[in-house]
């Protein structure tokens, strides 16, 4: 699985869906290719409508800057080393956590992006389906973005 498809796009809004909705959640979820590119995305019936934007943005996000979008939001504080990141890239940038990157042998292969809920209820929403997406893979290898400051950590199986 090195190119992200539709397909496997659209599993992984329904895993998304799922969890939120066992949450308690009316999620916006968009998933983008390795270019940050929409893909997909679902908006749970009536989901915030601000979300829309937000969980394309917090997709974007974790591959434009190769990292979970939680990771920026400490670093982005006033006197971080990221301050005023978020006011680049036309506003693109979002600090708020709920975008992961997708990875295929340590490559991003695309993102996912969530909002909804609070900053910890979008990544646990978003890290259900990038849980699903290392277990699609069939590999012996998990590989998932880490919601805190850092970037990748690698757990065998």
């Amino acid at each position: 699985m090195n190119k992200l498809t539709l397909e496997t796009a659209k599993r992984l809004l329904a895993i998304a869906e799922q969890k939120a909705t066992q949450m308690g959640l009316l999620c916006d979820i968009a998933i983008v290719d390795e270019g940050a590119n929409l893909i997909a995305f679902h908006r749970m019936d009536n989901a915030k409508i601000a979300g829309i934007v937000i969980s394309q943005n917090k997709a974007w996000t974790s591959v434009a800057m190769q990292m979970p979008t939680a990771n920026l939001a400490q670093s982005a504080q006033p006197g971080g080393p990221t301050f005023g990141i978020n006011t680049t890239n036309e506003g693109r940038i979002v600090i708020l956590g709920g975008g992961i990157p997708l990875l295929n042998e340590g490559r991003i292969v695309g993102g996912i992006g969530v909002s909804g809920g609070s900053s910890a209820q979008d990544i646990e929403v978003a890290t259900a389906a990038v849980q699903a997406y290392e277990n699609m893979r069939g590999n012996n290898e998990a590989v998932f973005a880490s919601a805190r400051i850092g970037s990748y950590q690698q757990n065998r199986i």
